[in-house]
């Protein structure tokens, strides 16, 4: 996996914060300098954070479990759908649902509806519908491909949340922080990273730069789940060899026990043809 390098975080303009009257002092320790009212962001301290969030995703992906990516702000939107696209991972990029973590079989529930509306329409029930009712659930099925099509796949809760701007996804942050999710986060300067697990100090506003890292990091999870297929695949070889180890001794008993029967065999029908032969031989004398 390619380093995330300095000057790519400089030209994305990764390195601007906000304005110095907006900033949230939680951040200072990441903050390099202030220049003209605005806040600079000390790229280096991204690299080392960044760095250190791709390894504790890449064990996630590696584990077979999911990361729930959420990014609802313009600039972000088309980022996150790609990339989470690119390794099976749900993602959340318009409305946040309330209640999607801590009442999530209620949200299930929902998605639940929407494969119903599908069974509905592939087995034929929808075409016996009234022109109203079928508008209704077309509209309805639309509603909830738009909010919740994106988490049709997942069956249990993520084992992390990934959030781009944790002050405007304050209410997803919450969620996680209260069910002990560990969240990842891209940080602004007039956001809190207190409550995020993994603080990436950035500018959360360029696409550029939210594409770099988000880029950094599922390459990081592509790697994990390379590593998984590879340590299936060796574990189902180790099987197969662990299966025939077993078996070839079971083969070689199955073999003496038959090579002793048909001895056994060999050896009766010899004494069987000797005995014969001693009688036919005694009658004929007499």
């Amino acid at each position: 996996m390619a380093k995330l390098e300095f000057d790519q975080l400089l030209d994305a303009g990764a390195h601007f914060g906000h304005l110095k009257r907006k900033w949230n002092p939680a951040m200072a320790p990441y903050i390099f300098m202030e220049r003209n009212g605005i806040h600079i962001i000390d790229l280096y301290k991204t690299i080392a954070k960044t760095e250190e969030a791709a390894a504790a995703l890449k064990q996630i992906a590696k584990s077979g479990k999911k990361v729930l990516f959420v990014a609802t702000k313009k600039q972000a939107k088309p980022v996150i759908e790609e990339k989470a696209l690119s390794i099976n991972m749900p993602y959340v990029i318009e409305r946040w649902p309330g209640g999607m973590l801590t009442n999530f079989p209620t949200i299930r529930k929902a998605v639940k509806k929407m494969s119903n509306i599908d069974k509905m329409i592939k087995d034929g029930t929808f075409d016996t519908l009234s022109k109203r009712e079928k508008l209704q659930i077309t509209r309805q099925r639309a509603k909830l491909e738009k909010n919740l099509g994106s988490i049709q796949d997942l069956t249990r809760l993520p084992s992390a949340l990934f959030v781009v701007d944790v002050m405007k996804e304050d209410i997803a942050v919450k969620e996680a922080n209260k069910l002990g999710i560990p969240v990842f986060g891209i940080v602004d300067t007039n956001s809190n990273p207190n409550d995020i697990d993994f603080v990436i100090p950035a500018n959360d506003d360029a696409a550029k730069a939210i594409d770099l890292i988000i880029g950094y990091l599922c390459d990081a999870m592509k790697e994990g789940l390379e590593e998984r297929k590879v340590e299936k695949a060796d574990a189902s070889a180790a099987e197969d060899q662990e299966e025939e180890a077993v078996a070839t001794p079971r083969r070689e008993r199955k073999s003496k026990v038959a090579k002793k029967e048909r001895v056994k065999k060999e050896d009766k029908d010899a004494i069987n043809a000797s005995v014969v032969s001693k009688y036919a031989k005694d009658a004929d004398e007499e």
